[in-house]
């Protein structure tokens, strides 16, 4: 006899109801490129996105879910009704019209928005215990908290769902079709989160659609559990598109992952908060050198291929830091407001000083002799050039140009912090990640990634992750204001566009009662989200005012 239910979880039928594919004008195939069997490309369809409508400008960005493309799937009740662990719970299941908007700051008079169905147990399921047989595979590069979601994925599936056949898949996506597989239980897996790294192994590239499918039906699984960044999620993408169109009841679901906290949509990526906190040590390193010395320098470079919040976010932590530089905010060297008038300011002022560099930052400025700009890794990431080093070195010369003695000491801690256990913080973010896939896939949703929107944990499909461009640091938001004023450094425009911007009278650069950070007179401040004129270009191409701002997080 099942367990009284709270009368908001009951099954009624939803408000809003998804479109059926077969039969929507707005639901016709797509086709898209993917690997084939012989490493050629060729035509894949995917299917259109699950679009829910309703009034004042309410949208559902939903997932695709079994019954979509197969028909008359039996259902089952949810064991967490019989689970003594959620017994004293009010309410364990999530209501089935639950959705999180993705846009929390609001005008009166504005739509709706965007929404995600939230994450949580259904009183359904489309699996029974037994029949289920998952894996679980990482790929990319390593990330603190990976051990923890793979503990957490078998524990919950285990404890939760009496699940009891769990493979761990290893060295990523080849490890489907060319390595062995790994057993999993919660008595194998259970300290593995005090351990850095991934037990499971990780690579990148090894993908191909056909060679993964072939196993996982071969195999008989059907649950798919990818651990990765946008570049595996990807891949996820097209392993689920192939097991939609063999029409095979495979629940594919991503938990997204990557250091550099650049996926979009979701709040934060697992390991962002442990990247942050392991930084710290390397910064407090760095000050502690610099102030030992006279005219001491510490350069810390981090981790941030093309977005900067771990400089950003160790930088406001830190507070002994006197510099940041990050991809999305360009600066230069020489000249008035340069970096290097700035460091001989600062090294008068103090007498010592600590400067923050993402990896991805000023790769302009390496010599062209260095540049790797046509190579790539396997996952098709550029290979960047250690803007560190060539950093280090252009601030040796200038100073000895100058005849003034400094000290500089370069410290690089990019494996060091990727490769540490996650922290409490990040801990329990892993197991709500682990325990949100889990619940949707039990309940027949596929082909999504879950993480937190606006603190609360959603479902989003696949095509919305990848479609949009990587999560970066908006240097038009309070957030980086901050940032300078807790450093006090100048933004770095271009000397050139200063020029311009003087005797032209045009504001162009972050104002604060109508002076630019030079102290140049110019026009009146306006709100950057309503003002009317086009971007300004930078030096090098990139736009002060981004064609679309990212929402501020305060």
């Amino acid at each position: 006899m099942d367990s009284p239910i709270s009368s908001s979880a009951s099954l009624a039928a939803p408000r809003l109801r998804c479109f059926d594919p077969s039969s929507s004008p707005n639901h016709s195939p797509r086709h898209f490129s993917t690997s084939s069997r012989n490493g050629s490309m060729e035509n894949l369809t995917y299917s259109e996105p699950k679009i829910v409508t309703g009034e004042a400008g309410y949208v559902l960005e939903d997932v695709p879910h079994f019954t979509d493309y197969i028909p008359d799937l039996p259902t089952y009740p949810n064991p967490l009704q019989d689970n003594p662990a959620y017994s004293v719970v009010k309410q364990y299941f999530v209501n089935m019209d639950d959705t999180v908007a993705q846009k929390i700051v609001v005008e009166k008079n504005s739509p709706r928005g965007t929404h995600f169905r939230r994450a949580g147990p259904r009183q359904k399921v489309y699996f029974e215990s037994e029949e289920v047989h998952a894996c679980i595979v990482t790929c990319g590069g390593l990330c603190p908290g990976l051990n923890t979601v793979i503990r957490e994925i078998v524990c919950g599936l285990y404890h939760m769902y009496g699940v009891h056949k769990v493979l761990g898949i290893e060295g990523g996506y080849r490890g489907f079709y060319a390595r062995n597989t790994i057993p999993l239980t919660p008595k194998v897996v259970n300290d593995i989160h005090k351990r850095g790294g991934t037990i499971l192994g990780t690579s990148r590239g090894g993908h191909d659609t056909f060679k993964i499918v072939d196993s996982i039906q071969d195999r008989g699984i059907n649950q798919v559990y990818i651990i990765g960044g946008d570049g595996t999620q990807k891949g996820a993408s097209v392993i689920f598109e192939e097991i939609r169109r063999r029409g095979l009841k495979v629940a594919v679901a991503g938990i997204p992952k990557t250091i550099d906290n650049d996926i979009p949509v979701i709040d934060k990526s697992f390991g962002f908060d442990t990247a942050v906190e392991e930084a710290q040590r390397a910064i407090s390193a760095g000050h502690i050198e610099s102030e030992s010395f006279e005219n001491g320098i510490g350069l810390v470079k981090l981790m941030g291929r093309y977005s900067g919040f771990i400089a950003m976010y160790a930088t406001l932590a830190s507070r002994d830091v006197d510099c940041c530089l990050i991809p999305e905010s360009p600066f230069y060297l020489e000249g008035p407001g340069g970096l290097f008038e700035f460091i001989e300011k600062r090294l008068k002022e103090h007498g010592h000083m600590v400067i923050v560099i993402a990896e991805g930052a000023g790769q302009e400025l390496v010599s062209e002799s260095l540049r790797t700009t046509d190579q790539q890794d396997a996952s098709g990431n550029k290979l960047l050039q250690d803007v560190g080093l060539c950093i280090s070195q252009k601030i040796k010369d200038h100073f000895k140009r100058k005849k003034m003695v400094i000290n500089l000491k370069y410290i690089d801690p990019t494996y060091m912090i990727r490769a540490v256990p996650s922290n409490a913080s990040d801990n329990v973010y892993c197991t709500l990640l682990a325990h949100s896939v889990i619940h949707g896939t039990m309940a027949g949703y596929t082909g999504f990634i879950s993480g937190p929107v606006n603190g609360r944990h959603a479902y989003i499909p696949f095509h919305r992750v990848l479609k949009e461009k990587q999560n970066k640091v908006v240097i038009t938001d309070r957030m980086w204001a901050r940032l300078l004023s807790s450093t006090n450094q100048p933004s770095f425009l271009d000397h050139k566009d200063v020029m311009e911007d003087d005797k032209e009278k045009v504001g162009q650069t972050q104002l604060v009662n109508g002076k630019s950070h030079l102290g140049t007179t110019t026009a009146k401040p306006r709100d950057i989200e309503n003002r009317e004129e086009p971007p300004t270009p930078l030096a090098n191409g990139i736009n002060r005012i981004e064609a679309t701002i990212a929402m501020e997080k305060d």
